[in-house]
């Protein structure tokens, strides 16, 4: 049996160059692929502007822009042209992906000896050297659209290199209507599958030392607001003055994905938080002003605060604490808290994180870990108090020992 040049290729030693790179652009599409030489890469320039076109978030065009990025020198170094890729590269980059180390600009320091293990505070996972299973699903879907796209133009390989699994149980489409368009059918073929993820619910006393970590009013505003609305760090770094409603006590933000303006109730205390932040940079923010700023004037004044310095400072309160709390847990701490009171309905906590879906709110339902540890605890010490007891005393007239073969035993 003959073998195809590509079923041999030695995966494990293949480096990846330091081709192109992922630049913010001014035109219509924020971020463009360039190559060696600086030149937009023409494909992925015409796929982003298409991307764009369809609603899509200059975040969502920086990523698909990354994935590409990396699709491009895994070809330069197999040394095959995007228009002849197979399934054969998609497989090797998946097994690529699975056994190599991320490329950062500077390696671990601090956190080198932590990298991929449980911490014992929070019981959750370190960030690992290497790719996960999201990261390698998010490239194969990236790489799906890009070719499905360039099919429908008539370009590029004559099938999709980012093969679909058959549906289970017979052919695919095969009870398909003759007046509608085909639909794709099963996963793709080289997805990895995701182990299941549990909400992060930060007890109480966690959340207290973190809360007490914040070095000032604006950190303190900003995690009240993510722990009391459950908007994601992004969501909130895009508010602006106006989205800010004092009298109701009432925020709003833009979605993720949808890109809907929703207004959120938030807790008392992070308006105080919000006052308290504003009087330190001296007044409160215009209404076209972004609400989350710099303490400290750079330039002469107040910039707009990135997501970059919102993750700086959790990464030194992690570092004092001896944590890896992150602002997305804020979002899994104040889905929970809110399905806890039974006057609100699962419902109301889907309106209220903006889930498309009532099955993407239904995970906080899970049983959590720390509150079935403390009843079984529970448990254990009513067991060990009634095991302490004396003994019952026989009443006169019976045979404590007939009693005990007929009872199994008495107190």
């Amino acid at each position: 049996m003959e073998f195809e040049q590509q079923d041999r290729r030695a995966v494990e030693t293949i480096r990846l160059p330091l081709w192109g790179r992922v630049v913010p652009a001014d035109g219509v599409t924020p971020w463009v692929l360039v190559d060696g030489l600086g030149r937009p890469v023409e494909a992925v320039e015409i796929f982003l502007r298409d991307l764009m076109a369809r609603g899509r978030s200059a975040g969502t065009a920086r990523s698909y822009a990354l994935a590409l990025l990396r699709w491009w020198r895994f070809l330069v170094a197999v040394d095959v042209s995007w228009e002849r890729a197979t399934s054969a590269e998609v497989r090797d980059l998946v097994l690529w992906l699975t056994h190599a180390v991320k490329p950062v600009a500077a390696r671990r320091t601090a956190s080198r000896p932590t990298a991929g293990r449980i911490n014992p505070v929070t019981r959750k996972s370190h960030l690992g050297d290497g790719y996960g299973p999201a990261t390698i699903r998010h490239s194969n879907a990236v790489l799906r659209a890009f070719y499905e796209f360039w099919l429908e133009r008539g370009s590029g390989p004559l099938i999709n290199p980012v093969p679909v699994e058959r549906s289970r149980g017979g052919r695919a489409n095969r009870h398909h209507n003759p007046i509608t368009p085909f639909q794709t059918e099963g996963r793709l073929r080289y997805n990895p599958r995701l182990p299941k993820r549990r909400p992060r619910c930060m007890p109480d006393d966690l959340w207290n030392a973190l809360f007490a970590q914040m070095s000032c009013n604006r950190d303190r505003a900003a995690v009240e607001l993510a722990v009391s609305t459950g908007a994601r760090a992004a969501e909130l770094l895009g508010m602006r003055g106006a989205d800010i409603d004092w009298g109701d006590q009432l925020v709003r933000v833009i979605r993720k994905g949808t890109r809907a303006q929703q207004w959120l109730p938030a807790g008392p205390d992070a308006f105080i938080w919000l006052r308290l932040y504003f009087n330190d940079i001296g007044r409160i923010v215009g209404p076209n002003e972004p609400v989350w700023q710099t303490v400290n004037l750079r330039n002469g004044v107040h910039a707009p605060l990135t997501y970059d310095a919102l993750r700086a400072v959790f990464r030194r309160v992690n570092v004092r604490l001896g944590t890896n709390w992150t602002m997305h847990d804020l979002r899994h701490t104040c889905a929970i808290r809110l399905l806890r009171d039974e006057r609100l309905t699962l419902r109301d906590v889907q309106t209220i994180l903006g889930h498309a879906n009532l099955s993407s709110t239904q995970i906080y339902l899970e049983q959590i870990d720390e509150e079935l540890f403390a009843r079984v605890r529970d448990h254990f010490a009513r067991r060990s108090a009634d095991q302490a007891l004396p003994p019952v005393p026989v009443a006169s007239g019976y045979n404590a020992a007939d009693l005990a073969v007929l009872l199994g035993g008495l107190r």
